[in-house]
């Protein structure tokens, strides 16, 4: 039988248990949380993210130059941004939607790089006013727009191409961004002539080159086989157009491990790979080392994020499974039903108890898909138990939808026994102000 708090390593850093069995979170007790702020009810803790920031600073940065730019796809708000803009850290945004929340917030637009497949003219016009500090070309057909935008603007801009290299992550297929059967980057057969046209272009500046293989990497082998492909490259573009690679961007996708039985490459072992093998290309294609870019997203606030859960109705199918429903569910984590991610969870208020019993955790709306945790091991559980849920800090709620007109639900960020709403929970106005008769 598995006690609830051999679980405590997949939690935030400063998970504890206190006398009265329950979840401690940033020294907050997490059953006082949710009765405070109601189910569902997500919380950050501010040490992890903190901590977060400085492993891969030191990690990374300790290696090799190194610019980390938070993607944040994973988990966007402003008083995340504000503690990143403190971390010294960059954004890597992918939507106008993202550059102007990073703008109504201040932060600084010279930290901001912006990839993405299909950027309208409107927004790419926003990221040329705003000041970002790369924009990522994903195509030809961006780089003419791009081209005609800055021209009217009268501004050059740094660029970055966005290359395809063709190298299978290893990962979820929903995941994969690097292959060559991709939506996202240029083709490696169109490469050289992207190159050749965004050097001849005078409103842009081609400062270097961008990569991004996929999401949850467990292997660094595909870091440093992309690495050899694209260094190669270069070196070639230097012969032929006198290219020089100044900047390089190996994207994200470092794994986070969700489970107890997970096993991922820590952040020092991703930085050992990806900095070793760059730096070793260089020595072997005689180049200057361009200057690293990594986009921690979920590895950098997963871990960070809790979710927390009242149970409802129990269910026992004789012979076949014990359901056991919560007041959330796929609208506020879609990675179960998505992505078939695994999670694990406790009994909040019963810790140091033993399972007893194998349930499986389903949500509330109206999808048979809608299983957050199949078959695990928790304490006798019963209608209003609060079930804790780690590894939540990252996609779930940025995915989150208002399916069966649900609201989304609350976040707090934890610290030193503090307790502070940085999003309130969403109500019935906000589901209806759009609406028009």
């Amino acid at each position: 039988m598995i006690r609830q708090a051999s679980r405590l390593p997949l939690f935030p850093l400063t998970a504890e248990v206190n006398t009265k069995d329950h979840l401690m979170i940033g020294g907050c007790d997490s059953v006082e949380l949710a009765m405070e702020f109601g189910t569902p009810l997500y919380i950050y803790d501010e040490v992890t993210l903190r901590e977060k920031c400085t492993e891969f600073k030191r990690e990374f940065g300790g290696r090799y130059p190194t610019t980390i730019n938070y993607s944040c796809k994973a988990f966007i708000n402003k008083a995340v941004l504000k503690l990143f803009a403190e971390e010294g850290l960059g954004l890597d945004v992918v939507s106008g939607g993202e550059i102007g929340y990073a703008r109504a917030f201040g932060f600084p637009m010279e930290r901001i790089d912006f990839p993405g497949n299909n950027k309208s003219a409107e927004e790419l016009t926003l990221a040329l006013e705003s000041g970002v500090g790369h924009i990522v070309v994903d195509n030809l057909d961006e780089l003419e727009l791009l081209q005609q935008i800055a021209g009217k603007l009268n501004l050059r801009q740094k660029i970055l191409l966005r290359i395809t290299p063709g190298v299978d992550p290893k990962t979820h297929r929903h995941e994969t961004t690097g292959n060559r059967d991709s939506k996202f980057g240029i083709p490696m057969a169109m490469a050289a002539k992207a190159v050749g046209k965004a050097l001849a272009v005078s409103e842009v500046q081609l400062t270097g080159l961008h990569f991004h293989i996929g999401s949850q990497i467990t292997d660094t082998e595909p870091y440093i086989k992309a690495i050899g492909i694209i260094m190669d490259f270069a070196a070639e573009m230097k012969k032929k157009y006198r290219f020089e690679l100044k900047e390089l961007s190996v994207g994200g996708g470092y794994a986070h491990r969700y489970t107890m039985d997970e096993m991922v490459p820590s952040v020092s072992d991703y930085a050992e790979g990806i900095t070793g093998a760059l730096s070793e290309q260089c020595r072997e294609l005689d180049l200057e080392p361009p200057h690293l870019i990594i986009e921690p997203g979920r590895s950098m606030v997963a871990g960070a994020g809790v979710a927390l859960y009242t149970t409802g109705v129990i269910k026992d199918i004789p012979g076949i499974r014990r359901y056991v429903s919560i007041d959330g569910g796929m609208a506020d984590n879609v990675l179960p039903a998505f992505y078939q991610v695994n999670f694990e969870a406790v009994a909040a208020a019963k810790m140091n108890s033993a399972g007893t019993e194998t349930v499986t955790i389903c949500g509330k709306y109206c999808e048979s898909s809608d299983i957050l945790i199949r078959d695990i091991e928790l304490p006798e559980m019963a209608a209003g138990d609060i079930i804790a849920i780690p590894g939540c800090g990252a996609y779930n709620l940025t995915e989150s939808t208002n399916y069966n007109m649900s609201f989304r639900p609350a976040v707090v960020i934890v610290k030193n026994g503090d307790a502070r709403l940085i999003r309130r929970r969403e109500t019935l106005d906000d589901l209806t102000r759009c609406d028009l008769v």
